[in-house]
C-alpha cells in the first residue's frame, strides 16, 4: 500500500472527512485528496502535520506493517528506496516498521539543479541535521547556517526552516520528534 492511500486508510477508520483532517492539519482539502490519490508525495513537514491531525507518528503512515525490537536497514536498501517529493529532494525514513520509536530518523538527498528554493517549513517538534557528504545553507528563523560533511544543527522545528544545497548533491541524517515531551 502507498503513501496516500495509507493515509487515506487510516482517515477512514477514525471515521473523518477529508475536509475534518485537511482544517485540523491546515492544509486545503485539495492538496490532502491529491496525496491521498497518489498525485503528490509531500515534504516531511507536511507528513508530519497529517499525522499529528490523525494522532499518529509519520512512521505509521510510510508503513502500516509494524514489528518490535531492532530493526536492522541495509545501506543498499536505504539507497533503494528513496522516495522522491515534489520539492526536490528524496528521503528514506529509517525504521518505519518500528511503530512506538521515540526518534523518527530520515537520510535525505537534495540535488542542487532540482531542489525547489523558497520553501520554509515548519512543525512541531525538534530536529536534528547531521551532513554525510556535500554542503549546504540552512536556514533556522533568520540564521543561516553552512553546513559541510561533518556538521550538524539541532533546533525547534517550529521555527521556519529552509536548505539551500550548495553542492551538486547534499546527503543528510535528519531526526525529528513529532512533539516535545
Amino acid at each position: 500500500m502507498d503513501l496516500g492511500a495509507r493515509i487515506k486508510k487510516l482517515r477512514l477508520e477514525q471515521n473523518r472527512s477529508l475536509l475534518d483532517v485537511a482544517t485540523i492539519s491546515g492544509f486545503s482539502k485539495s492538496l490532502l485528496s491529491k496525496i491521498e490519490n497518489g498525485k503528490t508525495v509531500p515534504p516531511i513537514a507536511t507528513l508530519v502535520k497529517i499525522a499529528d491531525a490523525l494522532g499518529t507518528k509519520v512512521s505509521t503512515l510510510l508503513d502500516d506493517e509494524q514489528q518490535t525490537g531492532s530493526i536492522y536497514t541495509s545501506s543498499s536498501v536505504s539507497k533503494s528506496k528513496l522516495v522522491k517529493t515534489d520539492k526536490g529532494y528524496s528521503f528514506f525514513a529509517f525504521a518505519v516498521e518500528r511503530g512506538d520509536k521515540m526518534m523518527q530518523p530520515f537520510l535525505f538527498t537534495a540535488k542542487k539543479i532540482d531542489y525547489e528554493r523558497g520553501s520554509l517549513y515548519s512543525h512541531v517538534g525538534e530536529e536534528f541535521v547531521y551532513v554525510l557528504e556535500g554542503e549546504m545553507q540552512y536556514k533556522v528563523g533568520n540564521t543561516d547556517y553552512l553546513l559541510k560533511a561533518g556538521d550538524s544543527l539541532y533546533f525547534d522545528s517550529i521555527e521556519k526552516h529552509t536548505l539551500i544545497p550548495i553542492s551538486d548533491e547534499v546527503v543528510y541524517l535528519a531526526i525529528f520528534s513529532q512533539s516535545k515531551p
